[in-house]
């Protein structure tokens, strides 16, 4: 079970829920009587901000506007040239100033001293105006337009195409630098934008440079649409900011309407700036907030880590048990109810690692947790059994030579044998059922499965072929008759089939095994390994189900007692894909030091007529 608040969190959480409640009501108290005033005191400023910055952007139009009309009249008047000069000193903001009149050709009048300081070549003028043949033919049809020049130039300059006498029409560039500089307000934001909705001036001059258009964005179509001349919102829709491209969730926003050519003069001011003073207050009430509960925290952590720390130490034992971990360390500290408790986990964790060791460890805890199920359940499994050739003999062995000592010897023995073999097994996602004396038994597919009876299969086999080369490593570093340790021989005997598989046993006493025709089966096939000079051999249901993955060859079938048919067996030799060991299971026999059996002379347990070897 989780325990998922300790007597610590608790007091912790308690105290917490005060101090926050406490001063997180004044935060809020000061937050609610100051938001009001701040609001309305915000959304003033930006629309006063935007009233200059509209009524600076309708003089500088006003004013080259009318100044460049007066100059195209004089010339076009009186011919006299002797004033543009004149005109471009006292109008240094204006590039350049282009007409066509009716009867007399297209004029372009340039300020030199624009484009010389500015280290930009005057013929770009004229490339202008010959690209804009239709805002030209725009004006001429009396419609006066102002376009963003500044890529062109790579400065920040406005062109402005208007409507002149009889049909004709004229063109004017200026420098918009004045504007851009007086657009920038601290946190107000001003900007310009034309009727189709082109940044024409903004304190970010790279906006202007990019030729960014805004009607895209609902709030600038919104404000293209709108018949009033000037207005203000809030914004709460998202849109991106224009000079760092982040989402920005709300902003007042107020635009006026110049009576030039349609330009619409937009500031705005971001939400969260217009209450960062707010922001900043509730901060610093939090920092407090935080100071103080980082205090009471060290506080009650020290009154309540007494408790906790051996709770949660002992819950942590708790759930290592119900995990199926029992060998745990606890050492008891004072003499109180914790540490009496501490004392009695660890005298059951003790006693839990010794069951363990009694019983198949992984079964007991999935038969704890409820994923084994009292009664039986059909299965599709592979069944093993496994011997120790001449273990009688062994042991009498052990006997004549150690006497007293011999039980010590051969258990010494017989455990080190078990501890390879049930490593084998568990590597290969089988369950050691039991040991019947020297002999193993293990079922794959049971408790658990690989996935499939075939995989299943093939890992019963694959644990089979482990044993051999671990049987063979440890046969290999023994010394020649050694009493105490003598060589080791088995036979193996798989089968595959459906068996019944549960807990089985008395209301004292139960274990997780596996009954049924499979099962016998597979142990009289062990039986047969002797006889047939084999270490592995596999029935025919086994072989069906992955025979193909390992290199086998069959012997000679038998009549199994109980069955009509003879059943066809199979030695197994090695595994297919195995580049090393041997293919045959002559090389096998040779490897392992079996004798080759005279098949006809073979005896397979006559006394009880279990089997009779039927020749080919």
């Amino acid at each position: 079970m989780n325990v998922r608040f300790s007597i610590g969190a608790k007091l912790i959480l308690l105290i917490s829920i005060i101090v926050i409640l406490s001063l997180g009501s004044i935060t809020a108290l000061v937050s609610w009587l100051v938001h009001g005033d701040l609001r309305i005191s915000a959304e003033e400023n930006n629309f006063e901000t935007n009233r200059r910055s509209a009524m600076e952007a309708e003089i500088t139009l006003t004013n080259v506007l009318s100044h460049s009309r007066i100059l195209i009249r004089n010339i076009t008047n009186s011919a006299d040239m002797s004033g543009v000069d004149f005109f471009f000193t006292e109008n240094p903001q204006i590039a350049s100033v282009f007409f066509i009149a009716q009867g007399r050709p297209a004029q372009l009048l340039v300020n030199r001293r624009f484009f010389v300081s500015r280290e930009i070549e005057a013929e770009l003028a004229d490339s202008y105006f010959e690209n804009q043949r239709n805002a030209l033919g725009r004006a001429v049809r009396g419609e006066t337009l102002i376009l963003n020049a500044a890529s062109h130039f790579s400065r920040p300059v406005l062109a402005i195409f208007f409507p002149w006498a009889d049909g004709s029409a004229a063109g004017l560039l200026f420098s918009s630098e004045n504007l851009n500089q007086n657009f920038g307000f601290g946190t107000n934001q001003s900007y310009m934008i034309n009727s189709e909705g082109d940044i024409l001036s903004h304190s970010d001059f790279s906006l202007v440079l990019a030729d960014i258009n805004l009607s895209s964005e609902d709030f600038i179509q919104s404000i293209l649409e709108s018949p009033q001349r000037s207005r203000q919102d809030l914004i709460e829709s998202d849109f991106k900011n224009l000079q760092t491209g982040d989402k920005v969730i709300r902003k007042f926003v107020a635009f006026t309407r110049l009576s030039t050519a349609g330009c619409i003069v937009i500031t705005s001011i971001e939400y969260d700036k217009v209450f960062e003073g707010i922001a900043a207050t509730t901060r610093r009430n939090i920092y407090l907030t935080i100071a103080v509960l980082c205090i009471s925290v060290i506080f009650i952590w020290i009154f309540s880590k007494t408790i906790s720390v051996p709770l949660k130490a002992l819950t942590i034992v708790a759930h290592n048990i119900e995990g199926g971990i029992f060998d745990m360390n606890l050492k008891p500290k004072g003499n109180d109810e914790i540490g009496v408790l501490t004392n009695s986990f660890q005298k059951m964790c003790a006693a839990l690692n010794i069951f363990g060791r009694f019983t198949n460890r992984e079964i007991a805890v999935r038969a704890m947790r409820g994923e084994i199920k009292p009664g039986g359940l059909p299965k599709h499994a592979t069944v093993f059994f496994s011997d120790i050739r001449d273990f009688t003999a062994k042991s009498e062995n052990f006997t004549k030579v150690f006497k007293e000592d011999a039980s010590d010897r051969i258990v010494f023995w017989l455990n080190q044998y078990f501890t390879q073999m049930v490593d084998c097994v568990e590597k290969t996602n089988g369950v050691v059922d039991k040991f019947i004396g020297d002999a193993v038994m293990a079922h794959w597919g049971t408790a658990y499965t690989a996935g499939s009876p075939q995989q299943d299969a093939y890992n019963c086999v694959k644990a089979a072929l482990l044993m051999r080369n671990a049987l063979h490593e440890m046969n290999n570093e023994r010394k020649k008759d050694d009493p105490g340790d003598p060589y080791i021989k088995i036979g193996c005997g798989i089968n595959s089939g459906f068996v019944t598989a549960g807990q089985l046993g008395s209301d004292m006493r139960m274990e997780y095994t596996v009954i049924g025709d499979p099962v016998n089966l597979a142990s009289r096939i062990e039986a047969l390994t002797k006889p047939l000079g084999a270490d592995i051999i596999i029935s025919e249901d086994k072989w069906l189900l992955t025979g193909e993955k390992f290199i086998t060859e069959e012997m000679p079938s038998v009549t199994v007692k109980g069955k009509e048919k003879p059943v066809r067996i199979f030695a197994v030799v090695n595994f297919k894909e195995s580049g090393e060991g041997p293919k045959t299971i002559t090389e096998v026999r040779k490897l392992l030091g079996i004798e080759a059996p005279d098949i006809k002379k073979a005896d397979v347990n006559a006394d009880e007529k279990k089997y009779n070897i039927n020749q080919g």
